[in-house]
């Protein structure tokens, strides 16, 4: 495919090198952070004479290979050498850089690919990461890239203050339609911050439609479909029925072993949710949860992206599970994201009235719109971080 969109990396590398020439970088990065033409970006920075200090890791490390949730370790990148620091230690405080990490460092570098939706923990990593380097006076570049499911659409309700975590740091909604560096600064109420602009992304565009490499940006994100339902199945790790973690179509496929395919489709079936069918799916996840064990349940296809609701249609999900199996459907109750004192559902949708509202029965579409007026609100408030029609 002909690349139609060029990264803010790239940018910075094909236009922009004087901005790093000579420059100690400190470069916040992870195993997507290649150019356009698969250069790895710190390697590229060195290319042009950046002087690489340090790397700082987001959650999954440098390269991606830890799960979810599992602290990952600083010191040396064996792989390339350079000085490590994890953003995603063994407590929460790990995921603020300490001001010595940027020692003898006159430039942090921002180079993560986000998938569009609040949970996803590089946007509040970036974000706790250049509030350090201002503090410190270190100037910040952070290089855009595409919001891969748009741009334009935006689902999902308020964090309350209460509910605020590693997957709801800031007032956000679910699905925010804004690119990592719009997001950013949304995060930081900084609308001057210093983003590397993308070339040619407008907000209509999908990744698919951008020619760039889609690199799966985690471990269980390998494809645009993936992201295409996260926004509403992530939604999942907030109960102790399995996401799909551990088999080749993560948050695509769901399910428990007390669970009958064939009449929890007939009954999201019902819903009738727009852009999506289910069919009945039997997996057997190879780790995390159920790990061997046959699970019944589901796989989502969406068969028009346009009209698809990601989020509707994980309430959708939740609704059917529980009414599926009211004794043997739970919330998970283990600590979740640093936090032990609140479900993880509640961090998740940010507001504990729509778990009540699930456990009271209500439907997936009057549950969602408990959420309008509060994603209004945020819409009109991040048209002002825009940066690309």
């Amino acid at each position: 495919m002909t690349r139609k969109v060029r990264s803010g990396l790239s940018r910075l590398i094909e236009d922009e090198s004087h901005r790093i020439r000579g420059r100690r970088v400190a470069v916040l990065c992870h195993h997507a952070s290649f150019t356009d033409q698969l250069e790895f970006a710190p390697k590229a920075l060195e290319r042009l004479g950046a002087k690489v200090i340090r790397l700082l890791g987001p959650e999954h490390g440098p390269w991606g290979t830890a799960q979810d949730m599992i602290p990952v370790d600083g010191g040396r990148d064996p792989w390339t050498g350079y000085a490590l620091t994890s953003l995603y230690g063994h407590e929460v405080e790990s995921l603020t850089p300490e001001r010595n990490a940027l020692d003898g460092i006159d430039l942090l570098i921002v180079d993560l690919q986000d998938v569009g939706s609040r949970y996803y923990t590089y946007a509040a990593t970036a974000a706790l990461a250049v509030e350090v380097a201002r503090n410190a006076g270190v100037e910040v570049l952070v290089c855009d890239r595409p919001n891969p499911i748009g741009g334009e659409r935006i689902e999902g309700g308020q964090v309350l203050e209460a509910y605020r975590s590693f997957v709801g740091r800031y007032d956000v909604a679910i699905r925010h339609g804004l690119t990592l560096g719009e997001l950013v600064a949304y995060y930081l109420e900084w609308p001057e911050l210093p983003v590397v602009k993308m070339d040619g992304w407008q907000r209509d565009m999908w990744f698919d439609d951008t020619g760039l490499p889609w690199i799966p940006p985690s471990p269980n994100m390998p494809s645009l479909g993936t992201a295409t339902v996260y926004p509403g199945q992530c939604l999942l790790e907030g109960t102790l029925a399995s996401e799909g973690r551990g088999t080749t179509t993560p948050f695509e496929v769901f399910g428990a072993p007390w669970v009958e395919p064939f009449k929890l489709v007939e009954t999201l079936q019902s819903y009738a949710l727009p852009g999506v069918v289910f069919r009945p799916h039997v997996f057997e996840p190879t780790f995390q949860k159920y790990a061997r064990t046959p699970c019944g349940g589901a796989q989502m296809m969406v068969c028009d992206r346009m009209t698809f609701q990601p989020v509707l249609t994980g309430l959708a999900v939740l609704c059917a599970l529980q009414a599926h199996g009211p004794t043997t459907f739970a919330w998970r109750t283990e600590r979740y994201e640093y936090v032990s004192d609140r479900l993880a559902i509640d961090l998740l949708l940010g507001d504990p009235e729509l778990r009540l509202a699930i456990e009271s029965g209500s439907a997936p579409r009057d549950v969602s719109s408990m959420m309008e007026p509060h994603r209004e609100d945020y819409r009109q408030r991040s048209l002002a971080y825009r940066l690309y029609v």
